[in-house]
């Protein structure tokens, strides 16, 4: 996992989120918390899931007030239970307060993804099959989205828009077929970069390969035709199964021999981890120590 201290986008997105939250002033916390008392706080799990973001949970609270201190006592892939005490967080209770929603939301968010991912993973266990993530991802947080499928075991598709070649069905419309479109991309590249292509039945596959591609799409196809598109390619470019996967047929979809099977639900649906934030004792943070 990247240096989270050290990452001008993270910071970006956490200071973002604390602007949107905090805006002029925490007016609750203010009235009621002198800046001068002291707290301690401890983040616990009230689910089984997968803990991912740790670092950047303790870099909002950094952000925050430096003179707060975050001991992470769960690491990044770690699975917890529920009752876990997953970090320590001290510093000036006003400080901490202000912070622990947009800490708690990236976390939490981070959490569910790789637990999620971590799921399909372990579904497609024994096939060379590997999970892959896409852009279906929450705006402004594709980062954070992306780290956490790899802390789940899955693996990172391309960023955005900038980084990789994936001619999808509307380019394809556009440009007047898979060859057409095909031709035109590599007029246009101006370094080596693999294409991928979009197909949905048999006769797109058989194109693509013709086309000279890199990776093809097997889009919505039944698995039926998949394990024809697997015999067909014979190991020639890489397949990736995509379209209503889930749970139930990803093992099924793996075994047809496939390459990469894109999941857009372990981002774009996610169920966030639950974990509170309470306000412990002197005596509770000795029994930590």
């Amino acid at each position: 996992m990247r240096d989270v201290r050290k990452s001008v986008q993270i910071k970006k997105i956490i200071k973002g989120a604390l602007k949107e939250d905090i805006g002029k002033g925490d007016i609750t916390t203010r009235a009621i918390v002198k800046p001068e008392v002291r707290g301690y706080v401890e983040a616990m799990a009230k689910d089984e899931f997968l803990v991912a973001g740790i670092d950047v949970f303790g870099e909002v609270f950094r952000i925050q007030d430096r003179c707060i201190k975050v001991k992470g006592l769960m690491k990044d892939g770690r699975k917890v239970r529920k009752g876990d005490i997953i970090a320590c967080v001290e510093g000036p209770l006003h400080s901490i307060l202000q912070a622990e929603r947009v800490a708690l939301n990236l976390f939490q968010r981070m959490c569910g993804i790789a637990t999620q991912t971590n799921r399909y993973v372990r579904a497609v266990r024994g096939t060379k099959a590997r999970i892959l993530d896409t852009r279906k991802t929450m705006p402004g947080l594709r980062l954070l989205d992306k780290m956490a499928v790899k802390i789940g075991g899955g693996v990172n598709h391309r960023m955005g828009l900038y980084d990789a070649v994936l001619i999808k069905d509307n380019h394809i419309a556009a440009a007047g077929g898979i060859t057409e479109a095909v031709r035109a991309q590599k007029k246009a590249l101006r370094k080596k970069t693999k294409i991928e292509v979009e197909t949905k039945n048999l006769e797109e596959v058989k194109e693509a390969l013709k086309s000279g591609v890199d990776v093809v799409m097997l889009d919505n196809m039944p698995v039926f035709e998949m394990k024809k598109a697997v015999k067909m390619v014979a190991g020639k470019v890489l397949l990736e199964a995509s379209g209503n996967v889930s749970l139930k047929n990803v093992s099924a979809i793996a075994k047809t021999g496939v390459d990469f099977i894109s999941v857009g639900e372990i981002t774009h649906s996610v169920r966030a981890a639950d974990i509170s934030l309470k306000i412990r004792n002197r005596e509770e943070k000795n029994k930590r120590n």
